[in-house]
């Protein structure tokens, strides 16, 4: 995630819960090591720290930069169930801060009707992917929304899940399972067969990458926007795969990084889901038992466990903290490196 500043801001609530104190956070879980080389990212006694709860499931993190000049900043994400996107500042906590996120009808709609990924275009403005209007929005600066995407050749997507930007910082790469839909894939009102990974230039032009991933969800670049990861939340092929990235920013035949489906198995909790990118190039990926870190090459370094179903991470702060959405829970760990871009 690029460190970007939000100029529109709106709060819609009182603060969710009170001020706590930054030095006497409650922890969760621990840092499990699978290679000596861990030891460079991440300390094995690494705090897990839950700086809120109470959500119904968070997802999408993303850090909100105070201006470019001076340290500081907040967090929002997604409160998928409750329809909103939450706001969390040190020494405040958190408040609604948007609400709808992603339905905007009347009645009822399903169990995740809200936004889920959550990023930032070059202007510091909020991309969201709306499961129950089933599109990619943009926050304006004069604060309304505005449709990026919200069909394939006229069929309506799924329910859009977690994007992340191109190399230019205006294409918007985002996957489509139908997760948001009220009876996912069986919904009715389903007009897709397929579940897409797809590429949004900055004419609109609507591109189908892939669909042989059966559940695509989270996606981030490499640093060299050579190669693009993509998490697949299926409980029989609980994978990441990389595709190789082509000059006119399509994608090649794809290649499994890792597979998780014996944890999964195993009842570790959690699927693959959101992912990023560190400034070597290792990811750092929700799954079954936490956040798996993970070289290029698909070395599993170790792993984040946080005893939760973890949805989502997102770099921080100076870009050294990774941010996590674990069911309901919004926690962070501090590592020893950088965020792609930061």
């Amino acid at each position: 995630m690029r460190k970007l500043i939000l100029v529109t801001f709106i709060s819609v609530a009182p603060f969710l819960s009170s001020s706590q104190d930054s030095t006497n956070f409650p922890t969760i879980g621990e840092v499990i090591s699978e290679d000596p080389a861990l030891a460079d990212l991440i300390a094995k006694d690494a705090a897990i720290e839950v700086l809120s709860s109470g959500f119904e499931w968070a997802e999408g993190p993303v850090w909100v930069a105070q201006n470019k000049h001076e340290f500081g900043g907040h967090i929002l994400f997604s409160d998928i169930p409750n329809n909103r996107v939450v706001r969390w500042d040190e020494g405040k906590g958190a408040k609604t801060w948007l609400k709808p996120s992603g339905y905007t009808g009347v009645g009822k709609y399903g169990g995740e009707p809200g936004s889920n990924g959550l990023l930032l275009d070059k202007k510091g403005q909020l991309i969201s992917c709306e499961h129950g209007d089933r599109r990619l929005s943009v926050l304006t600066q004069g604060g309304g929304k505005r449709t990026l995407v919200d069909n394939y050749k006229g069929k309506r997507l799924n329910s859009p899940n977690d994007a992340c930007l191109g190399p230019d910082g205006e294409t918007i790469y985002f996957t489509d399972p139908p997760y948001g839909l009220p009876e996912r894939w069986d919904d009715p009102g389903r007009e897709l067969d397929f579940c897409g990974v797809y590429r949004l230039a900055p004419d609109g032009t609507v591109t189908l990458l892939t669909k042989e991933l059966a559940r695509p969800n989270g996606i981030a670049f490499s640093p060299d926007f050579k190669t693009l990861y993509v998490a697949q939340s299926d409980p029989e092929a609980a994978t990441w795969t990389a595709f190789p990235v082509k000059e006119d920013g399509t994608i090649g035949e794809g290649s499994v990084l890792y597979d998780a489906t014996e944890n999964v198995k195993k009842g570790l909790p959690g699927l693959p889901d959101g992912l990023k990118v560190d400034a070597k190039g290792n990811i750092w990926a929700t799954g079954p038992g936490g956040v798996y870190i993970l070289t290029p090459e698909g070395k599993l370094l170790g792993r984040i466990s946080t005893g939760e179903r973890t949805a989502n991470c997102s770099w921080g702060n100076d870009g050294s903290v990774l941010y996590l959405t674990a069911d309901m829970y919004l926690c962070r760990i501090q590592t020893k490196t950088m965020g792609a871009g930061w």
